[in-house]
């Protein structure tokens, strides 16, 4: 089914509604901002016209924009009418992640279309389905008067390095300004109004957009300072829009997306689609960092990069929204990241370009997200022992290849990406007894966690799968052996007999939401008493509301967190699995009810006040919602199909009272 069939709903505008108190302090709420990107970086915008966050030229470069991180130290780029708002809306285009925000004043309104812009490789030559836009590193913010002269201002700092050098102003009167710092590194701005510079990187404007008269505000990355043209056309800005519009458009002509919440799983496939770093195909778990699980408190991690562990879970929603080729440029950065290294050589997470050292280092100039210490940059779980990772590499191998093979694509099995999957099985076999320190990457001492176990026990049991298809003669005696005894035990002690559920860890009575993904992984029957038994006893004991929290044990950190978002949709599918339609739908819709008011998710949600937390927009929660949407989605349909066939039935069977009168 083609997108377009979304524009209905993708058309509406909302009108931006926050709580005053969460806007203490200068901060926003984290729901608050809309995330516009070019797939290879990403801005954050808030209701109020404000850029608080922005990482150029690429996801993980230094942010020259990061006021969310720190109100008064943080950059920011903020434009909006000089006079009194009284009202706001905004919406995404339909199929699109070009952002228009309206403003309404006293005298007029402004529309404020934002976007960062790509270009296509070859216009005429694009396919439906295929995305076919490369980033300029640009951000482009159109001011358009929909009813009279507006007055506008510019509100602007600009500092390298999160905030930590501040930019060097040149003024160009009547262009805009030049930004640099000492090391070579230039930002453009155009404003074609009056601008003046201030100390730190600050800049003020102002201007006045006439009816008719569209003016752009634009802040870009200038890789040739030599070539760098200062202020082309307005109609050339307008033209990069209209391109980077059409770029979205084909893209999403090519989704196939079908039931009663197309909607939702569009803009999650959209917003999947902004975490792509395009040029070599990785995901990112979310475009920020330091956004806390615990506002005040330590949870405060950096997600720009690409976790081994989401890939089963990132096929599956993109193959089945029909992203095939982003699906097939992912398994590539998999496989040219992995298919070199030995089991023992492979992380748990890496960079955008398949690199593996993420030291984590704090910025103790920043405050943090309304005073949320520390902000960090890197990831110090990038080298913990994590077991569950190699399962996730197999399964992912097993899935696109078996995949492919089923839809009649023309896919190659490399011999060292097979030998890399045949090593990983012998490796699980080596290490599946150790203690590890779990999917939730605990910071404490390891365990003997249950997922971690499931997990090996599904990486064996996908290569033994695979061999059969590909690699008959392959001796798979010992993976069968080892894949058996792992379930054994995991069966012995993993399940815990006084709290009638599998446990977070063996001798240990805490729940674990990551025991959902026991019957999506094919271990146990979500139907399997102990495992229904489970399902029951994590929604009453972990849930808040229905909201799914990850755990209640110590994880060696202070602090507490709010529910994730992840595991209600498990729980969701869990419910579907179960035959809980109802139940299933109740929930799901519930927790649609917590996005953002243009359908983006944070990585948790607040169970008391509803309000986003963790890092936005998250990865992990919006494939979390496709694999739900899609599952709880066909349900209906079998539903309603056994439903209208049993009422056909019974037509069929009921006397024809009129013709026996007659």
């Amino acid at each position: 089914m083609s997108a377009s069939r979304h524009d209905g709903a993708e058309t509406r505008e909302h009108e931006v509604v926050t709580i005053a108190e969460s806007r203490s302090g200068g901060y926003r709420p984290i729901a608050e901002y809309a995330a516009v990107g070019d797939a290879q970086s990403l801005a954050l915008i808030n209701s109020d016209g404000g850029v608080d966050w922005l990482c150029l030229p690429h996801f993980d470069s230094p942010a020259v924009l990061c006021r969310i991180l720190d109100v008064d130290k943080g950059g920011y780029l903020a434009v909006r009418p000089s006079r009194p708002v009284v009202r706001v809306t905004r919406r995404y285009r339909p199929n699109s992640t070009i952002l228009e925000t309206t403003f309404e004043t006293g005298r007029g309104r402004l529309r404020i279309t934002d976007t960062m812009p790509v270009a296509a490789d070859d216009p005429d030559a694009l396919l439906d389905g295929v995305w076919s836009g490369t980033g300029r590193h640009r951000l482009i913010r159109l001011l358009e008067a929909l009813d009279g002269p507006i007055d506008v201002v510019l509100d602007a700092k600009i500092a390298f390095d999160y905030g930590l050098v501040p930019a060097t102003v040149e003024l160009v009167p009547g262009q805009g300004a030049r930004l640099s710092d000492e090391s070579g590194r230039m930002l453009g701005l155009t404003w074609p109004g009056a601008l003046e510079a201030g100390d730190q990187g600050g800049l003020k404007g102002d201007l006045t957009v006439g009816p008719g008269q569209p003016i752009a505000c634009v802040l870009d990355w200038v890789e040739d300072q030599s070539n760098r043209e200062m202020v082309p056309k307005t109609e050339d800005w307008i033209a990069q829009i209209a391109e980077t519009d059409g770029a979205w458009n084909r893209w999403a002509s090519g989704l196939h997306i079908q039931g009663r919440y197309q909607n939702e799983l569009l803009r999650s496939a959209l917003t999947l689609k902004l975490l792509t770093f395009e040029p070599t195909g990785a995901i990112i778990a979310a475009p920020t960092t330091s956004l806390p699980e615990d506002i005040g408190g330590v949870r405060n991690w950096d997600y720009r990069y690409c976790w081994l562990r989401d890939a089963t879970f990132t096929l599956y929603a993109l193959l089945q929204v029909g992203d095939d080729s982003a699906a097939s440029a992912f398994w590539g950065w998999i496989e040219r990241t992995c298919a070199n290294l030995s089991p023992a050589e492979i992380n748990i997470m890496y960079t955008i370009r398949g690199d593996g050292d993420l030291t984590e280092r704090t910025l103790d100039h920043l405050s943090g997200y309304r005073d949320s210490r520390p902000v960090r940059v890197g990831n110090g779980a990038w080298d913990q022992r994590q077991i569950d990772v190699y399962g996730e590499l197999i399964d992912a191998f097993w899935f696109y290849h078996h995949w492919a093979r089923e839809h009649g694509w023309d896919v190659t099995v490399r011999a060292e990406v097979w030998g890399l999957i045949r090593a990983t099985a012998d490796y699980i076999c080596q290490i599946w007894r150790e203690k590890d320190r779990g999917i939730w990457e605990i910071r404490g001492d390891p365990q003997h966690f249950v997922y971690s176990k499931v997990m090996c026990w599904v990486g064996l049991d996908r290569a033994i799968r695979f061999a059969a298809m590909e690699d008959p003669g392959l001796d798979v005696s010992r993976w069968c052996q080892e894949r058996d005894a792992i379930r054994e035990e995991i069966l012995q002690r993993g399940w815990n007999a006084k709290v009638q559920a599998f446990t977070m860890a063996y001798e240990n009575e805490a729940l674990d939401a990551s025991a959902l993904r026991m019957p999506l992984v094919g271990f146990l029957p979500a139907n399997d008493p102990r495992m229904e038994a489970t399902i029951d006893a994590i929604y009453d004991h972990l849930g808040d509301g229905g909201l799914i929290k990850r755990y209640e044990a110590n994880d060696g950190l202070s602090g507490g967190e709010g529910a994730f978002a992840i595991c209600t949709f498990w729980m969701v599918d869990c419910l579907t699995a179960l035959g809980r339609i109802d139940d299933a739908q109740a929930l799901f819709e519930r927790m649609l009810g917590y996005a953002s008011d243009l359908g983006l998710f944070a990585e948790e949600v607040d169970p008391e006040t509803g309000a986003a937390l963790g890092n936005y927009p998250q990865a992990f929660t919006h494939l979390a919602l496709i694999d739900a949407g899609v599952d709880l989605t066909a349900a209906l349909q079998r539903r309603k199909a056994v439903s209208g066939s049993m009422e056909e039935r019974a037509r069929d069977a009921e006397p024809d009272w009129r013709a026996a009168d007659d």
